[in-house]
């Protein structure tokens, strides 16, 4: 009998090494339509609409700004939907974040974690 095999996504347990008791660190917010993303993932706020997307370093419109990471999956490709994330008081392992292809270089990454740092998310 063949056993089927079974796959498990990103969960938080791979970056998450920190976060303040009460849930001080999260906050619920809405991802926008485009993705389905995983936790762990480098978000930018959209000026206009205040919603958050993959941060992508060659943006213009506020998303190019890392200002979260996700915590709980959003799978929105169709959809805008409901998502938790890290916004402060956090501390995170650099290499279980994903970050969008456009950090291409280490220098991109390590700028886009002094923005987190300096939103109190420490890397590591």
């Amino acid at each position: 009998m063949d056993m089927p095999t079974l796959t498990e996504g990103k969960t938080p347990g791979d970056f998450l090494l920190f976060e303040e008791q009460d849930h001080y660190s999260r906050e619920e917010v809405t991802i926008a339509a485009g993705a389905d993303l995983e936790p762990g993932t480098v978000l930018g706020m959209v000026t206009a609409t205040e919603k958050y997307v993959a941060s992508d370093e060659a943006g213009a419109d506020g998303s190019e700004a890392a200002a979260a990471v996700l915590l709980t999956p959003a799978a929105a490709a169709s959809a805008d939907v409901t998502a938790v994330v890290l916004k402060r008081h956090a501390r995170v392992r650099r290499f279980g974040l994903t970050f969008d292809p456009s950090y291409d270089t280490e220098a991109k990454r390590d700028a886009a974690c002094a923005e987190l740092e300096a939103l109190g998310i420490v890397v590591s």
